[in-house]
């Protein structure tokens, strides 16, 4: 390979930590949706980066067990940057999963 092509090439980008990617992938999806940041519910590496399930509020009510939640699938790049993100659910606060 000569050079030129070495110049054009980009080095890999470093994968952040698990810790970091999950403040990231809250804190950018809660700024983005303008809603307060919620727990994550699952994280796991991919090839690119980071894929995370984000909890939120979407709609506050009151009684809070009557309050409307989401869970996000959010994609980050290895870099902890916000990719892409979609709703996976919606369900109200004291709602249980039965499976």
């Amino acid at each position: 390979m000569n050079t030129q092509e070495e110049k054009g090439r980009k080095a890999p980008e470093k994968r952040m930590d698990v810790s970091s990617a999950l403040r990231c992938a809250s804190g950018q999806l809660a700024e983005l949706l303008q809603c307060k940041p919620g727990t994550v519910s699952a994280m796991k590496a991919t090839d690119d980066g980071w894929c995370a399930d984000v909890e939120v509020v979407e709609l506050e009510r009151v009684p809070d067990t009557m309050s409307v939640m989401a869970s996000y699938r959010v994609s980050l790049d290895a870099g902890g940057n916000l990719v892409g993100y979609e709703r996976i659910r919606r369900y109200a606060r004291g709602q249980i999963d039965r499976r």
